[in-house]
C-alpha cells in the first residue's frame, strides 16, 4: 500500500486512527496503556465530560463553604498570620451572602445560586481543593493539563486520544467561550505532544447565528457534488505529500483538520442551533450567553462529543478583587439557571448517569480582605487563594449529596482530606473507566501521563 522506505508498519498502524490499527499498535508495542480510541481499562460509569470553568476564581466562602467564625470575626485580624497570596490582605471579610441548607442532604449553598441549590442532591462538593500558586495562568494550566509550567496535553486531549469520539462529523473536544479567550488562550485546550487532531476546537458562543459560530463551515460557491470532487482530489494530493514526510505530525494534524472541517458541514450548524429546542427547554435554561452555551454543551454531548468545556467569558470574569458582593452576585446570576437546567435536562433525558459534570475555578479567594495595591484601604474584595477552595461535580457516577474535605474555620487552607489537581484528574479518569497510571504516551524517551507521578482516586465521592 505504501512504500516501506517512507512509511513503516508502525506508522501505518498509528495513522489508522480509531479502531483496529490503534489496538494492533498497542499489541506491537507490548503496552497495556490505552491507544488512540481503544476500549477503556474497565467499565466506567461516565462516557462524556462537561467541564464548566468559572475562570477567575470562585470564592469558596461566598458559594459552597460557609464559615460562621469568619462572620464572628469580621473586621478583625485572623488568629494567625495571613497566608502568603498574590497581594497583601488584611482583616477578616465576612460573606455578604446568606447560606441555607437544601435538599435531603442538607448541603448549604449561597443565596447567589437559587436555582443550582435545588440540585444539591445530585452534587458532590469538594471543599478541600488546593493548587500550588496564586497565579491565573499557572493555575489554569495545572487544572487543565496537570502541569503549571511545562507544555502538556489538556484533560480533553488525553480523553479523546484515549477513548476517541462517538461522532466523526464533530470534534471530540470542544471549548466554548463567549467574547474571546480566557487567560492563557488556546493553551488551555492544547494537545501538546499528542497528535494535533486531539486539540480542542474553540467556538465563540457570544454569536447567536449558528452559521457564524464556526466561520466558513459552509461553501456557498460550490455544489455539494463539486465540493466532494474537489475534496477527493485534495485528499489524494495530501496523502501523496504526507507519504514522503511520515514524521511531520503538524502536517498530518493539518490534513486531518481539513477532513474534519469537511465532515462538520453535515452536523455542525445543527448541533449549535439551540433555537431548534422546544420552548419549555429554552425557558428552563434561560437567556444569556452562559445559559445558551450550557444548552449547547448538552446538545453536543447528545451527539457524541466526548469532552465539552464551557468558559464563563474572556479573561477572568470571576476575579473579584473588589466589591465581592456586586461582582460575585453578577457572575453567579449569569450562569445559575443554566447550571441547574443542565443537571435537570440531562437527568430527564437519561444522560446524567453517563455525563460527568465538573464546575470549578482555577483557585479560590481569601477570607481576608484584599488591601489596595497603592497602599490605600481595602475595596471589599478578595485576593487569589490557592491554599484551599471548593468545586462541585455531578452525574457520571458521582455520589450526590456529598461533601468531601474541609478548610480551616475561616476557609483559608485545606486541612481535612486535601485534594490536588492530580487527585481530581485521577478520579475523573476512573469514572470514565481509565486507570490514570496506565494512560500513558511515549514522548522524548519517556512515558508521560496526565497525572505525572501523582494522583489518587477519591473513592468517597463515587457512587
Amino acid at each position: 500500500m505504501y512504500d516501506q522506505q517512507h512509511f513503516s508498519r508502525r506508522q501505518f498502524l498509528q495513522r489508522s486512527g480509531m479502531g483496529i490499527g490503534s489496538l494492533a499498535l498497542a499489541h506491537l508495542l507490548g503496552r497495556d496503556s490505552l491507544a488512540a480510541g481503544s476500549a477503556p481499562h474497565f467499565v466506567g460509569k461516565a462516557k462524556h465530560v462537561i467541564h464548566v470553568f468559572l475562570n477567575g476564581g470562585m470564592s469558596q466562602v461566598d458559594t459552597l463553604d460557609p464559615k460562621p467564625e469568619l462572620t464572628k470575626r469580621g473586621g478583625q485580624m485572623l488568629p494567625f498570620d495571613n497566608l502568603q497570596t498574590e497581594r497583601k490582605t488584611g482583616v477578616a471579610l465576612p460573606s455578604p451572602f446568606q447560606f441555607k441548607q437544601h435538599g435531603k442532604s442538607g448541603i448549604p449553598i449561597s443565596e447567589i445560586f437559587p436555582h443550582l441549590s435545588k440540585c444539591v442532591d445530585e452534587m458532590a462538593v469538594i471543599r478541600s481543593m488546593h493548587v500550588e500558586l496564586p497565579n491565573h495562568e499557572m493555575s489554569l494550566m495545572l487544572m487543565n493539563t496537570g502541569d503549571q509550567r511545562l507544555v502538556r496535553p489538556s484533560f480533553g486531549s488525553w480523553l479523546t486520544w484515549g477513548m476517541g469520539s462517538e461522532n466523526q462529523n464533530l470534534p471530540g473536544f470542544i471549548a466554548l467561550c463567549p467574547g474571546g479567550l480566557p487567560v492563557g488562550g488556546a493553551g488551555n485546550w492544547r494537545s501538546a505532544f499528542l497528535p494535533g487532531v486531539y486539540q480542542g476546537t474553540y467556538v465563540d458562543t457570544s454569536k447567536t447565528d449558528p452559521k457564524q459560530l464556526i466561520e466558513y463551515v459552509h461553501n456557498d460557491r460550490l455544489t455539494p457534488q463539486e465540493q466532494k470532487s474537489q475534496f477527493d482530489l485534495l485528499q489524494k494530493m495530501n496523502d501523496r505529500h504526507l507519504a514522503n514526510r511520515p514524521n511531520e505530525v503538524a502536517l498530518e494534524a493539518r490534513i486531518r483538520s481539513f477532513e474534519l472541517a469537511y465532515r462538520m458541514q453535515i452536523e455542525a450548524t445543527d448541533a449549535f442551533d439551540v433555537q431548534q429546542e422546544p420552548k419549555h427547554v429554552l425557558e428552563l435554561y434561560g437567556e444569556g450567553p452562559q445559559n445558551r452555551q450550557l444548552l449547547m454543551a448538552r446538545r453536543l454531548i447528545e451527539r457524541g462529543v466526548r469532552f465539552v468545556q464551557t468558559w464563563h467569558g474572556n479573561m477572568q470574569p470571576w476575579d473579584s478583587h473588589s466589591n465581592i458582593n456586586a461582582s460575585h452576585r453578577k457572575v453567579a446570576g449569569e450562569c445559575d439557571q443554566g447550571l441547574a437546567a443542565l443537571i435537570i435536562d440531562l437527568k430527564q433525558r437519561g444522560l446524567l448517569d453517563e455525563t460527568l459534570i465538573l464546575c470549578t475555578g482555577e483557585f479560590g479567594r481569601t477570607p481576608s480582605v484584599e488591601m489596595g495595591t497603592n497602599g490605600s484601604g481595602a475595596a471589599q474584595g478578595r485576593d487569589h487563594n490557592h491554599w484551599g477552595f471548593s468545586l462541585w461535580l455531578a452525574g457520571g457516577g458521582i455520589k450526590g449529596g456529598t461533601i468531601y474535605g474541609a478548610t480551616d474555620d475561616f476557609g483559608f487552607r485545606a486541612v481535612e482530606n486535601p485534594v490536588s489537581a492530580h487527585d481530581l484528574h485521577a478520579t475523573m479518569l476512573h469514572l470514565l473507566g481509565i486507570d490514570h497510571e496506565r494512560l500513558t504516551y511515549r514522548f522524548a524517551g519517556r512515558d508521560f501521563r496526565l497525572t505525572d507521578v501523582h494522583g489518587k482516586v477519591i473513592d468517597k465521592i463515587i457512587a
